[in-house]
């Protein structure tokens, strides 16, 4: 059997990518919410508290989740953001700081180019004007001009906890304009 090169690989995983985006694409998360009370009731499907601010030009994304659990510091962030994202969504729990941004211009052009569907921070940001051009979706909870420090300090595919939600490395994340979903399943209506 001749084995398929890394190359077309590549292309038929963002293909198909590309075919789950624009199926979701036309399903709000208010529908995804109606279509599924039972995985509400069960809480395999959870809202996360509308503490969030729109940055990006996506304001539609999902994926799955990758969680990172960082406090003031963005070295673990950028370690993710360049490797290959094929659809992703990183899911940054900073502690809620609002002393710094832990996110700014550069890692989410990186991110948008190494193809992240989006990054929720609970946190702060900067270079909003920058991040408001790139085609990502990107939540964050303000935006603030210092920016973090570079350690690498923190944890990387732990369960987080954020906006009154548990989210698991793994799980499926689908964001909107209502809000933001973080469901224990692949959705579709």
């Amino acid at each position: 059997m001749e084995k398929t090169p890394p190359f077309f690989s590549e292309i038929s995983q963002l293909l198909i990518i590309a075919e789950r985006r624009r199926k979701m694409a036309f399903v709000t998360t208010a529908e995804v919410c109606d279509a599924n009370q039972e995985l509400i009731r069960s809480g395999q499907l959870r809202a996360l508290q509308p503490i969030f601010q729109i940055y990006g030009r996506r304001q539609i994304f999902s994926g799955p989740a990758v969680t990172v659990k960082v406090f003031e510091d963005n070295g673990l962030i950028r370690q993710f953001l360049e490797e290959k994202g094929n659809g992703r969504v990183l899911v940054v729990d900073g502690g809620g700081s609002q002393r710094c941004a832990i996110l700014g211009g550069n890692p989410v052009v990186q991110a948008q180019n190494n193809g992240w569907a989006g990054i929720v921070v609970n946190g702060c940001i900067r270079d909003v004007d920058e991040i408001n051009g790139c085609d990502i979706g990107v939540r964050a909870l303000a935006s603030h001009p210092i920016k973090a420090s570079k350690k690498g300090l923190g944890e990387q595919r732990v369960p987080v906890n954020i906006a009154g939600t548990r989210i698991c490395d793994g799980e499926w994340v689908y964001a909107d304009t209502d809000g933001i979903l973080v469901s224990q399943i692949e959705l579709s209506v």
